[in-house]
């Protein structure tokens, strides 16, 4: 894993690991960059959040930096290929800009593990400067591949483009997040779509069909459309959701942004995600009869909730109202027929939204 300090690095060789893991594979990391204060305990603090496993070394007598640098290296694929681990993922030094000694440090660290991949991380943020390090990176190390982060922020992907053309190496993932799970399979034609303000239906769709329980998202379009309606209870169960999903900010620049969707990227900046947080403090604090019938919250009930959730009593009422509004319109749907129709057809939103959008 190459490139500047601050691109990412060590957060994009965990998500590569978790990745990997999914897929079935056994990924040992290990970081090689001994000059960067607590680089090294900042990729264990990440390989524990995946449960991957990691090589520290013995950090008893070390050597001289640069001998350190190739014996963790060297030490590393012994213990991966002991622990019967399938790939190693060296996570490298950086620097605010490229040097000799960096560059060397790169070319004996190639020499000496022989890698099947050297994939450049790009900050996506950084444009221009990120394509010339890349170019640099590639004349001296001949890179296989390249990782764009930060793809979640105001960033198109232009840079994708550039990086492509100057290294003739293919971009093989996005970073979308801080999370582990933040980690996607580059895809052109998307990243053209969020480019010219096209989203990219198909990156939520499929994060939609990896993320969520489909069979509670079924049971709770059944209650919403077709049953009783659905208890304060099954409103919180949806909330801890679509969370999984990621920000809404994230969620929004995916939709495109013309026609009943303009406006919408915008519109979610402003959003405050902390609601969601408060929202669901506020129904924790309800009694389970509480929150399978609102109507019997009384106002000293509603004191007791706010207390218990850290909030306000207009907190709570503005929930209270917002759930009103949200069954009344369910309500609404299913009299209208939609219901039936989404049931007729096995509530297959995602499957549909694959084949509308060519897949």
């Amino acid at each position: 894993m190459a490139g500047l300090q601050g691109s990412g690095k060590t957060t994009t060789s965990g998500k590569l690991a978790a990745w990997l893991k999914k897929g079935g594979h056994r990924p040992m990391l290990v970081s090689v960059d001994v000059y960067r204060p607590a680089a090294r305990e900042q990729l264990k603090v990440v390989a524990k959040s995946i449960d991957a496993r990691l090589y520290e070394g013995d950090q008893k007598g070390e050597p001289a930096a640069p001998a350190l640098v190739e014996r963790l290296a060297a030490e590393a694929r012994r213990e991966a290929r002991n622990m019967g681990c399938d790939t190693l993922i060296v996570d490298t030094a950086g620097r605010l800009h490229i040097d000799e000694d960096l560059m060397g440090e790169m070319e004996s660290l190639k020499k000496l593990l022989n890698p099947q991949e050297i994939l450049f991380v790009a900050d996506a943020m950084t444009g221009q400067d990120a394509v010339n390090s890349a170019l640099d990176f590639h004349k001296r190390l001949g890179l296989t591949g390249v990782i764009l982060t930060k793809m979640d922020g105001d960033a198109r992907g232009g840079a994708a483009i550039s990086i492509r053309h100057v290294t003739g190496q293919p971009i093989k993932f996005i970073g979308v997040g801080e999370k582990p799970d933040a980690f996607e399979p580059f895809h052109p034609d998307r990243i053209v779509g969020r480019i010219l303000g096209m989203g990219d239906m198909l990156s939520l769709i499929e994060k939609a069909e990896s993320t969520l329980d489909r069979k509670k998202s079924e049971e709770f379009a059944k209650k919403a459309l077709l049953g009783d309606g659905f208890s304060l209870e099954d409103f919180r169960d949806q909330l801890s959701q679509i969370k999984k999903l990621g920000s809404m900010e994230s969620i929004l620049k995916m939709l495109p942004s013309v026609g009943p969707f303009a406006g919408m990227q915008q519109a979610s900046k402003n959003v405050d995600e902390k609601q969601f947080v408060r929202l669901e403090a506020i129904i924790n604090s309800m009694t389970p009869k509480e929150r399978r019938n609102h109507e019997i919250i009384s106002g000293s009930r509603r004191k007791r909730i706010a207390a218990g959730s850290g909030t306000t009593v207009q907190d709570v009422n503005m929930l209270l109202r917002q759930y009103a509004q949200m069954a009344k319109m369910f309500k609404q749907m299913g009299k209208g027929g939609l219901a039936r129709n989404m049931m007729r057809g096995g509530l297959g939103a995602l499957g549909a939204g694959k084949q509308r959008f060519g897949r």
